[in-house]
């Protein structure tokens, strides 16, 4: 960073202000930027993304078990992984505009590096482990509960279902490595009395039909329908 203006406007996307503002600027520094410095002090990122994987891990973790006290090891892992993966990680990256902060080299520059994927979840793991080094595990787990607080509710409320095979959040971690889109649920029909409904459900991946379910629940509906996307998906 070269003037006081992204420091500013980043922590305050953070809601957190750096004692130590080198260690923001640490974890804004790209390898690519040292490399092409003949002179200076500059320091990368890379440390700072190792520590920042297993504090996001740990602090992800600690959430999901204080929410989710009669989940499965199973489930809870699930929905980590969901969490911490790179397409959650750029997603939050792109809200608070971390690539226009990155110092890059030339060559990555030209490559546009501001906006790769990969690059973008790495420098928020070294983001948050600058957080976690400035102001202990308590900054740490004030700012991971503010920047990821959209997925966390996402994950609660949608997708979390005690017990069994959760179908829907298998079938949504695919759509997201691969197409890096959310699935859609739509109830199509309903049927019998109201002591015995039966619901039918479509999932939808960029507009396109991708399974049909049926339950005597909406969830379990949705459940089916994810089932049989997955399926389909296999051959």
């Amino acid at each position: 960073m070269t003037s006081a203006g992204p420091a500013d406007s980043l922590q305050a996307a953070l809601g957190y202000r750096f004692k130590r503002p080198a260690l923001l600027d640490e974890a804004l520094t790209h390898k690519s930027y040292v490399n092409e410095q003949r002179k200076g002090s500059a320091v990368h990122n890379e440390r700072l993304e190792f520590l920042g994987d297993a504090v996001l891990s740990l602090l992800v973790s600690e959430q999901l078990s204080h929410s989710l006290p009669g989940a499965s090891e199973g489930a809870l892992s699930k929905l980590k992984a969901r969490l911490v993966s790179e397409p959650v990680l750029c997603a939050i990256a792109r809200r608070l505009r971390l690539g226009q902060w990155l110092r890059l080299g030339r060559g990555e520059e030209r490559s546009q590096g501001r906006e790769k994927d990969s690059l973008l979840a790495d420098t928020l793991e070294a983001v948050i482990a600058a957080v976690y080094l400035d102001g202990g595990l308590a900054a740490g787990r004030a700012v991971v509960a503010k920047l990821f607080e959209q997925e966390f509710t996402y994950v609660l409320t949608r997708q979390h279902i005690p017990g069994g095979d959760d179908y829907k959040t298998q079938f949504q971690e695919w759509c997201q490595k691969w197409y890096d889109v959310l699935p859609e649920y739509a109830v199509v029909k309903e049927s019998g009395p109201d002591h015995d409904k039966q619901f039918e459900v479509e999932v939808t991946m960029n507009r396109t039909l991708a399974g049909r379910g049926c339950g005597k629940t909406k969830k379990e509906a949705e459940q089916a329908a994810a089932k049989e996307a997955l399926n389909r998906k296999a051959r």
